[in-house]
C-alpha cells in the first residue's frame, strides 16, 4: 500500500475499509491454519511412510541375497534356512507388540494400510515404487506448504500495516478536524468578545 489515499479518501471510508482488512486477515489466518495443520499430517506420516519403505527394501535385498544363495552349493540347506528367516516384533497399537518370524524368501507381497481403513496387497516391488513415489509427493507438499506459509505470512503482515496505517491516518485526521474545531470555536469567541466590550 503506497497510499491511503488510495484506500481512504474520507472519514467515512475508514471504518468499512478497516473492517474489509480485518476481513481479510481473518481469512489469511484461516488459510494458514488449514496450510499449517496440513503440514502437520504429512510431517506425521513421512516418517511411518519412510520406515515402511525402509523395511520393504530390506525384505527386497534380503530376498535377493537368498536368491543369489540358491545358486550356489546347497550343503547346508537348514543352517541357512535358519538365517534366512527373521524374528521380529510388530506394532499393532501404541502399546502393544507381537513377536513374527518371517521367511523373506517366501514373501512375494506386502499389505500396505493406505488409509480410510483400506489395505491393498502388492507385490514388493509394486509395493517400493508406490511409497516411493508416495514419500516424494510427501516431501514435495510439504516444501509447498512451506511456500505457502511464508506467503500468507507476509500478506497477513502486509495487511496489518495496511490496518495500521489507516488506523493512524485516522486518528491525525481527527486531530487535525478537533485543532480545527477548536481554532473556531476559540475564534468565535474572540469576537463575541469584541462585541461585548
Amino acid at each position: 500500500m503506497t497510499s491511503i489515499s488510495s484506500y481512504v479518501s474520507s472519514a467515512a471510508d475508514v471504518e468499512p475499509t478497516l473492517r474489509r482488512f480485518q476481513e481479510m486477515i481473518a481469512k489469511y489466518q484461516f488459510m494458514e491454519a488449514n496450510v499449517s495443520k496440513r503440514a502437520a499430517g504429512l510431517r506425521e506420516k513421512l516418517p511411518e511412510m519412510e520406515s515402511t519403505l525402509s523395511t520393504i527394501r530390506f525384505l527386497r535385498r534380503r530376498k535377493a541375497k537368498l536368491e543369489e544363495g540358491d545358486d550356489d552349493d546347497d550343503d547346508d540347506d537348514e543352517k541357512e534356512e535358519a538365517v534366512a528367516d527373521l524374528e521380529t516384533t510388530f506394532s499393532l497399537n501404541d502399546t502393544l507388540y507381537a513377536k513374527a518370524k518371517i521367511a523373506p524368501r517366501e514373501i512375494e507381497e506386502v499389505y500396505l494400510w493406505l488409509g480410510a481403513n483400506v489395505m491393498v496387497a502388492y507385490p514388493l516391488a509394486e509395493a517400493e515404487e508406490m511409497l516411493k513415489a508416495r514419500v516424494e509427493k510427501a516431501e514435495e507438499t510439504l516444501k509447498a506448504c512451506a511456500e505457502d506459509m511464508e506467503f500468507l505470512r507476509v500478506q497477513i503482515t502486509t495487511v496489518e500495516v495496511a490496518t495500521a496505517r489507516v488506523y493512524n491516518w485516522d486518528v491525525v485526521e481527527k486531530r487535525k478536524r478537533k485543532a480545527i474545531a477548536g481554532k473556531e470555536g476559540a475564534e468565535g469567541e474572540e469576537e463575541g468578545g469584541q462585541e461585548e466590550g
